[in-house]
């Protein structure tokens, strides 16, 4: 099973005269890098609360934001008396010393931070277990949105391996064709350059058997099949986590498809090579995508 990286969950849970909402979505990432919005009195709370996304989620962008919404109107929020007539009668004066209007001043104060904001009150512990049962629906919910991408996600990646695997197998017929080419191109052209009645056959015959150990392909096209082996292998395991193992696997089938294109010396293989890069470009962009 994959889990896709991509992932989104929202769930309201009320509580007394409040709603609860919590919304979590994750994007493509490297790492693990969180980032929450809550309410100013679960601050203290945040150390937990990024342990818990890290631990559940795992991989990727992840944005968490939580909102307590009263029903009653009573949000908590204050005004900071003192500030506001200091705001005010500083303005005032100012605006007095110009001669300019003061209309609309106080809605200006208002603007102000810190002006009006959130009392700073203690966690309920009542409430915050409401907005535990809150997590816990949006992370179900969540968890199945990355299933259902990551299983989209698996089904691509078994065909484009297929495809690679196919396609490898497809070069035996040209590999055998293209020595009996190589052995005819470097008798003709010795023969052009030296003459036929010049050439020492054994050194040719040299020559050619060290040319051809050189451009031999069977350990690339074995270790290939290997690591398209080995993938699939890694996609039918129990892990959860397997984005970085299966892109370092792809990794080294990347490799043998090069050296497998840098020894062709074939048309006919050099297009399988561009079939094979192709699909595992593909492959890598998937793969981006997993946790």
């Amino acid at each position: 099973m994959l889990l896709s990286m991509t992932g989104y969950g929202r769930a309201t849970h009320a509580f007394g005269a409040k709603s609860i909402n919590v919304e979590l979505r994750s994007l493509n990432s490297k790492y693990t890098d969180v980032r929450l919005r809550v309410p100013s009195n679960f601050r203290e709370k945040e150390h937990d609360l990024r342990s818990l996304l890290t631990k559940r989620l795992q991989r990727g962008k992840i944005e968490m934001a939580i909102e307590v919404t009263s029903h009653t109107g009573e949000d908590g929020f204050g005004l900071n008396v003192p500030l506001f007539k200091r705001y005010y009668q500083e303005l005032s004066a100012i605006a007095d010393e110009l001669g300019s209007s003061k209309e609309g001043l106080m809605q200006a104060i208002l603007r102000i931070p810190n002006v009006v904001g959130a009392e700073q009150a203690d966690i309920d512990e009542k409430e915050w277990e409401a907005v535990e049962e809150a997590m816990e629906m949006a992370f179900e919910k969540f968890e199945n949105f990355r299933k259902a991408e990551g299983a989209s996600l698996e089904e691509d990646l078994r065909l484009l391996c297929a495809n690679i695997k196919a396609a490898l197998a497809e070069v035996d017929p040209f590999e055998k064709e293209r020595v009996i080419l190589l052995q005819n191109r470097l008798r003709q052209n010795l023969d052009e350059f030296l003459g036929k009645d010049n050439v020492d056959e054994n050194r040719f015959e040299q020559e050619v058997i060290f040319y051809l150990e050189k451009i031999d392909i069977n350990e690339e096209k074995v270790r290939l099949g290997q690591h398209c082996s080995y993938f699939l292998e890694q996609l039918d395991t129990a892990k959860i986590s397997k984005g970085r193992t299966l892109s370092f696997i792809s990794q080294e089938m990347g490799r043998e498809i090069n050296t497998l294109g840098a020894k062709a010396y074939s048309a006919d293989i050099q297009r399988l090579v561009v079939r094979m890069k192709d699909d595992l470009e593909k492959i890598k962009e998937q793969i981006a995508n997993i946790v």
